[in-house]
């Protein structure tokens, strides 16, 4: 359990390395890029150019396979190959420290197919989900995609390997097809064949009811897994900044309406609001790291969220280890 100094630390390290993203690039520049695979490897090397202008360089130690040998370090762990290669004593990190098993969860159902900037929500979240992956092969971790809509559209499992990862983007691109929202076939699908602790990474926009989302994602949390839930929304969504009265159509539904933006603005901001807070509440009350990103923010912010989350795994594994050292001595 997390104290209330270290959400403080964590809360302060993740607004100063948000902070400092004005410089990434825009996402609609990046959307003019065709190859989904070259479009995350911009995304990556622009985060590490701003991690590396951050103040925060221990940012990216928790992906070192090795640190050196402090007094007080059980030897047993001690990697003696390195030592007679290097003349020096290093300890081996720990499996869960290193080696990532992470689950995308992508939304491709047809409210994500909205947009106002020149491309949609599931164009932003699919290059989010390809950075994801990119960046964890980059890591030498393990990433695994299911796509939904109300069904299962395609599941991967989490491996790195040669050929995975091309693989894992040509699912990517395919287009949305389903119609409504149901996050439970997936996170049925990860947590009945994913028998290893990971992490599962949701993206979608969850514009619809979540009686059961509490439910859905409790049970995954019960198998041991790290959650992190980006919930992908258009900046009009989240403002509805429409003037003019028009129809408007329920993309999942179908359904037309005429609107006068000005009459229903107030009520609509007022359950958008109610739905937010639903959603915050059920991730705070299963510890789920969440965070809302608009399509018109950069994307590198997708993989600090990202980044965030896996520190405070980190620091949680490292407890539970400490805990079980005095435990045992």
């Amino acid at each position: 359990m997390a104290t209330a100094s270290d959400q403080q630390t964590n809360a302060t390290e993740h607004t100063s390395m948000r902070a400092g993203s004005a410089s990434f690039v825009d996402p609609s520049s990046l959307m003019k890029i065709k190859n989904l695979q070259m479009r995350a490897k911009v995304i990556v090397e622009g985060f590490f150019s701003g991690l590396h202008r951050s103040p925060y360089h221990g940012f990216s130690v928790e992906f070192s396979e090795y640190r050196q040998y402090t007094p007080g370090d059980d030897l047993r762990y001690l990697d003696w190959r390195l030592y007679a290669r290097s003349d020096r004593y290093y300890i081996k990190r720990f499996e869960d420290e290193t080696n990532l098993r992470c689950h995308v969860l992508l939304d491709m159902s047809r409210s994500m197919g909205y947009g106002s900037r020149g491309y949609e929500k599931v164009d932003y979240a699919r290059t989010a989900a390809a950075t994801l992956a990119y960046f964890l092969s980059l890591q030498r971790d393990a990433a695994g995609l299911v796509t939904f809509d109300e069904h299962i559209v395609e599941y991967l499992p989490a491996r790195f390997r040669p050929g995975h990862l091309h693989r894992l983007m040509m699912c990517l691109e395919k287009s949305v097809s389903g119609k409504a929202t149901d996050v439970g076939p997936a996170i049925e699908q990860i947590a009945r064949t994913v028998t290893k602790r990971g992490m599962v990474v949701l993206i979608s926009d969850l514009l619809a009811p979540i009686d059961a989302l509490e439910t859905q994602l409790g049970y995954l949390r019960s198998r041991g897994h790290d959650i992190v839930l980006l919930r992908v929304l258009d900046p009009t969504e989240v403002t509805f900044e429409f003037s003019d009265p028009a129809m408007f159509e329920d993309l999942e539904s179908g359904r037309e309406l005429y609107v006068d933006p000005e009459g229903v603005r107030s009520n609509y901001l007022e359950r958008f609001a109610e739905h937010e807070q639903a959603i915050k509440k059920t991730c705070a009350n299963l510890g789920i790291d969440y965070y809302q990103l608009t399509t018109d923010q950069p994307l590198e912010l997708t993989l600090f969220d990202f980044m965030h989350a896996r520190m405070r795994r980190g620091r949680q594994v490292a407890r539970r280890q400490r805990s079980s050292r005095s435990a045992t001595s």
